[in-house]
């Protein structure tokens, strides 16, 4: 794994993220019972638990128990913060599928396509994140040993003005992408009215 380059990694991670919102949405709708689509939503989640218990507990396992070089120094502000991240990844994970259910519902209640509200997810969290990553890392720099060490050096114009660019440009990215979905839905047809006996 050392004689992979460091940009394969990034583009593996962007695929990964990328395709992650689409997948899990379309995942809890194939599991959701139609008269209550929470189980669905549920079923979803505990496969993405699944998942993560595979890749990120029983391969680390493995791999710290048959390679020399594979050994932690288990340290209490790693494990901490380590586990801070997966929380902060797993609340992510449940948010983007009760935000897809709550958009969907969102829009049938007002007699809209369902996917009118849905579209603006991914391209919000995708531009959101960034921002978020880069502010944080703009007053917090802990440091080995301190994690509590805040710090903040006003940075050049080119860093505010490289966010928003980014923000814009990630969400027309995907709220095109997300727009030319919508296009191909069939039309929802209206709900058929019985006579009065």
């Amino acid at each position: 794994m050392n004689n992979i380059p460091w940009w394969v990694y990034v583009i593996l991670a962007g695929l990964a993220w990328g395709t992650y919102v689409p997948i899990i949405f379309y995942g809890g709708q194939e599991l959701a019972v139609k008269t209550s689509p929470l189980g669905g939503r549920l079923a979803s989640i505990l496969c993405v638990g699944v998942a993560y218990f595979f890749m990120a507990v029983i391969v680390p396992i493995v791999m710290m128990s048959i390679r020399d070089d594979a050994k932690p120094e288990w340290k209490t502000n790693g494990l901490v913060f380590s586990g801070l991240a997966g929380v902060a990844g797993a609340v992510g994970a449940i948010c983007v599928i009760f935000a897809s259910k709550a958009a969907v519902d969102a829009a049938k209640l007002e007699g809209v396509n369902p996917a009118t509200y849905r579209m603006y997810i991914a391209p919000l969290i995708f531009s959101l994140a960034p921002a978020i990553n880069t502010l944080m890392s703009l007053i917090w720099h802990p440091k080995p040993g301190d994690p509590w060490h805040f710090d903040f050096h006003m940075p050049g114009w080119k860093l505010p003005l490289g966010i928003v660019f980014v923000a814009i440009g990630t969400f027309l990215v995907l709220m095109s992408k997300e727009e030319m979905e919508v296009g191909k839905a069939p039309p929802q047809k209206p709900p058929e009215v019985q006579p009065a006996p």
